[in-house]
Parts: structure tokens; C-alpha cells; sequence
């Protein structure tokens, strides 16, 4: 396992030798002039005319069913904060490459250099026709949320938030896993999630959706619970309204004890401590996401006594990385038609992952299936066809 530091510099060493990750070309051979005259003038003016005419045509003539837009104005750039567009392009690029990889989807990276809610919006409407979906990605809380909320109204092509629904998904998916091991319920479980942003919000409400009865999110001022008055904004009155029904109130040290099972999605590494984990109850679950440092390093999280440690990161076991989803949830999405994102299907994505490592493979060390496991695409796919004929 390389370490953080030598991981950083072959990184840096490789994109500077690549200059960036992607490359967009057609999907032709060397054209000859007949088959010029045919994708562009004069042959293109009746395809152009068909879809005129026939505007579900576009879906058969074009590139529009397989491209994908991944938007983000650089604000919340994985555990890095607010970094801007710029920066934010690598990580952009590499998810391009994931989606080309492993879900053959043309995914084109738009980093914009605009903060500003009604204009990354009205962008997005305005590139819609060249794009199949749209991935909204690593913008701040509660912003993108709004963001997605609206454009759901506007357009008609999905629109995929994979700090949301991404992450949730594997989550759960992990989560399921875990508690075949450990031989618990997910309702009769409790179930700390420390961060209340995007990726909080969306485990939360899956993570209800899915049966679990007992859930608090924790913020920076402590746990959300009905009424609560300071550090509130829409989202996060919705997260009051549907968890913590028993308005357990106070700080993250506090509402640790007697849980069965950690999510962090904080952006806070560290936060959480072995004496903490002691204050668990027997055989913990810990799912430290953050990227790219988690709440807690496994070797510790092992020796404060926890069953079963997961992290986002490639650099540990157990890698609960959103990775695992976008790809193959995406390229089902495109191929079915689905204009629109629920809890129903993400439901049944992560039981599909889930269900991708079978009872021989379960071990501690292996909740989750590896992001190139062939059997994804077609378990996923199957998932969402059943879905969908309920």
C-alpha cells in the first residue's frame, strides 16, 4: 500500500506527463471523402430534418443518449472545500474517465467559473440538448440541492447529484452487508451520521426509506432534531422532520454513545476518536467517507474495538466510494430511459451491489464488491428493469 505522500507525487508526476486525462474524438475510422459527404454536408441536412420533424429522433441519431455533463463550479472539491473551477477539473476528468471505463459513457467535464445559483442553472438549461443526463458534482450545500430541485422542474433529462444519491447508495449498500455479519436489523439499529450536507441528507433519507427506524444527523453545532433553532436551513428542517424522533439533543460525543453504526460525510478528519468508539455498542460499524482523510484511520478505529471500518479511499479495505455507482447506475439510466432520479431505484441499486458480493466473498474486509467487478453492469441493469415493472 503506497503511503499518502509517495501516492501524491506519482499522481502529480502522471498528470503532468498526460497533460489532463481526457481526449473526445469520433467513433469512426479514417473518414473518406464519401463518408464525409454523409456526416456532414450535404448527407447531415436530413438527419438535422428528421429530428426536426421527429424530435425523439434525436435519441437515435445522435450522441445525446450517451453523453453525460459532470457540473461543478469548484466549491466543494472531495474534503478540500472551496477550491475553485480550475482545481477542480482533475477530479472531473478522472470521474469522465470512470464513466468511460467502466459504464462506455462520453462524459464531458464543465467546471464553471460562476458560483452563482441562477446562472449555473439557466447553463445547465441551456447546454441540455447536446446531453442524455446531467451529474451535478462537488458543489456546496444546500445550493446544489436547490440547484437540482429546480432544474427537476425545467428539464427532462435526469438530473444525477452524485454527492447525493452516489453516495448514498454505496452507503447502504455496505451497510446491508455489514449487517449480515454482524447478524443486527436495520430497524432496530441506531445510526450516527456526522454531516448534514449533501451527501448526509441523501444517507438520511435512504437510509429511512430503506427501514431504518433510529437515525440522527450531526452537524457542527450537534444533533438535528425538531424545533432545533440555531444552524438550520430548509434541508436540514426536512432532516429534523424525518429522523431523531426522539429529539436527542446535544454533541457529537454525546450522541455517539450506544450507537450501532458511524457514517461520516463531515469533511472533518479525525473527528472521531477511539475513546468515542468505546462508547459504541458491542461489534460497531464505521463508515469514515470523507476523502481524501477520514473521520478515523482504520488501524485505530480496529484497535478502539470496531467490527467492521470502511472509508472512501483506495488506500484501505472496504472502499465505500461512489465510484461503485455512478457508472453502472448511469449507463442503466440511459439505456432505460429514466427521466427522473427516486428513493424506489436508488433502493434497489444498492440492494443490487449489495447482493454483487455473494455469501462466499462476505468477510469483514469485503463488504463491498471492487468498482470493476463485471457482474455490477448487470446486476444493477436487471435491478432497475424489475423496478420499474413493478
Amino acid at each position: 500500500m503506497l503511503s499518502s505522500k509517495t501516492t501524491a507525487r506519482k499522481a502529480i508526476a502522471l498528470h503532468k506527463k498526460l497533460k489532463g486525462k481526457i481526449l473526445f474524438g469520433n467513433k469512426t475510422h479514417q473518414l473518406k471523402l464519401k463518408e464525409i459527404q454523409l456526416i456532414y454536408t450535404p448527407g447531415v441536412a436530413a438527419v438535422s430534418e428528421t429530428i426536426f420533424h421527429h424530435p425523439d429522433q434525436k435519441y437515435v441519431l445522435t450522441s445525446k443518449r450517451n453523453n453525460v455533463a459532470i457540473v461543478t463550479d469548484g466549491t466543494r472539491i472531495l474534503g478540500l472545500g472551496n477550491i475553485g473551477p480550475y482545481a477542480a477539473l482533475p477530479v472531473m476528468e478522472g470521474k469522465a474517465i470512470l464513466y468511460r471505463q467502466f459504464g462506455s459513457i462520453t462524459a464531458f467535464p464543465l467546471c464553471l467559473n460562476t458560483t452563482k445559483k441562477d446562472q449555473i442553472i439557466k447553463t445547465i438549461q441551456a447546454i441540455e440538448p447536446a446531453f442524455g443526463a446531467i451529474n451535478l458534482e462537488d458543489i456546496e450545500s444546500p445550493k446544489v440541492m436547490e440547484i437540482a430541485e429546480e432544474l427537476e422542474r425545467k428539464i427532462s433529462i435526469p438530473i444525477f447529484h452524485d454527492d447525493r444519491h452516489g453516495t448514498s447508495v454505496v452507503a447502504l449498500a455496505a451497510l446491508l452487508n455489514s449487517l449480515k455479519l454482524i447478524k443486527k436489523q436495520i430497524s432496530s439499529i441506531k445510526i450516527v451520521i456526522a454531516g448534514a450536507g449533501s451527501a448526509g441528507f441523501g444517507i438520511a433519507s435512504l437510509l429511512k426509506f430503506a427501514g431504518c427506524k433510529n437515525i440522527i444527523v450531526v452537524d457542527s453545532v450537534g444533533a438535528i432534531y425538531k424545533g432545533r433553532a440555531k444552524n438550520m436551513n430548509k434541508y436540514k428542517k426536512i432532516i429534523a422532520g424525518s429522523t431523531n424522533f426522539k429529539k436527542e439533543k446535544g454533541t457529537f460525543v454525546e450522541i455517539i454513545k450506544n450507537s450501532d453504526v458511524f457514517i461520516g460525510v463531515s469533511g472533518v478528519k479525525n473527528m472521531l476518536t477511539s475513546d468515542m468508539i468505546k462508547t459504541m455498542n458491542q461489534d460497531p460499524i464505521v463508515f469514515a467517507l470523507t476523502n481524501p482523510e477520514p473521520e478515523v484511520e482504520p488501524l485505530i478505529a480496529k484497535k478502539a474495538g470496531v467490527k467492521i471500518i470502511a472509508t472512501g479511499s483506495y488506500r484501505f479495505h472496504n472502499r465505500v466510494n461512489n465510484a461503485l455507482v455512478f457508472p453502472y447506475l448511469m449507463r442503466a439510466i440511459l439505456d432505460q430511459k429514466i427521466q427522473k432520479i427516486s428513493l424506489g431505484m436508488l433502493l434497489a441499486t444498492a440492494k443490487a451491489i449489495a447482493n454483487t458480493v455473494t455469501k462466499k466473498e462476505l468477510h469483514y474486509n469485503r463488504i463491498i464488491p471492487d468498482v470493476g467487478d463485471e457482474r455490477l453492469q448487470k446486476n444493477i441493469t436487471l435491478a432497475l428493469k424489475k423496478f420499474y415493472k413493478k
